[in-house]
């Protein structure tokens, strides 16, 4: 590829846009609490928003988790985001880091109090998250075939699809009328399937008048949601070169391209 096809390439966001930004602004003073983050990762999202629907006051600092600076390096020695240090202990893994928090700030609880059967369903649904859509979505956009792009989208629906059938009926979110834990892990791939999948690789819009489009549309406007995410030319240029495949594009990127597990 010639030098001006390299030149127009485009890489990564190093900070954050519209509101999302405007929340990085009032989250810059030091704090005992700080977050770890990069303006682009969905799982820096789930943290993110997390933070916000707590109300907890914490430090937000953007971090290139391709340069690996000797900070982030102390909490994980891996070098990856998020990652969370609070005072003089630190902790990383978007889901470990759901759960700190938690189990940390009593208020407004991310999974049900007091009822173990339902906090276990959420767990549960949280994990299907995790191991059958968001590696889906990734293969579905690194993909370089057509029939291959085809095919790890229709397996995306169908997953997608399992999971909103053991949503609440009436909603709009996973449990009911208010953002909980599920939806928090599932929210940030939720905003990239119409910012990302959709540009890349012709991601339907959801049916008019379906559970899912009522999801879709309670994560869209929630107020923490909004608080914690970018513009949309943010999102389209830090994911070209998922959608194009590029060689050493990230961890998360070289286990999808392996059929490995996610770092």
């Amino acid at each position: 590829m010639s030098d001006s096809n390299d030149s127009e390439q485009k890489t990564y966001h190093r900070k954050a846009t519209g509101l999302a930004l405007t929340t990085v602004k009032k989250h810059t003073k030091d704090h005992d609490l700080k977050l770890y983050g990069s303006c682009f990762c969905p799982f820096v999202q789930r943290v993110w928003i997390a933070l916000e629907v707590k109300g907890v006051a914490y430090q937000y600092l953007e971090t290139d988790p391709y340069k690996k600076p000797d900070s982030l390096l102390e909490v994980n020695p891996r070098g990856l985001v998020p990652a969370l240090r609070h005072g003089d202990w630190g902790c990383y893994e978007s889901n470990v880091l759901l759960e700190y928090l938690e189990d940390s700030f009593a208020n407004n609880s991310l999974l049900p109090v007091g009822d173990p059967r339902l906090r276990a369903h959420c767990r549960l649904w949280s994990d299907h998250i995790n191991r059958n859509i968001i590696p889906r979505f990734y293969r579905c956009l690194q993909s370089q075939e057509t029939d291959k792009q085809i095919q790890f989208a229709n397996e995306l629906r169908e997953e997608i699809s399992r999971l909103v059938e053991v949503a609440d009926i009436q909603g709009p979110f996973f449990l009911g009328p208010n953002i909980s834990f599920v939806d928090i892990q599932f929210a940030p791939w939720m905003l990239r399937l119409s910012r990302v999948l959709k540009p890349y690789r012709a991601w339907p819009d959801p049916e008019p008048n379906s559970r899912w489009e009522a999801w879709l549309n309670a994560i869209e406007n929630n107020e923490a949601v909004k608080a914690t995410t970018s513009t949309d030319e943010l999102y389209l240029d830090s994911y070209e070169r998922y959608s194009e495949n590029r060689p050493n594009t990230s961890q998360l990127a070289n286990a999808v391209n392996l059929g490995h597990e996610m770092p």
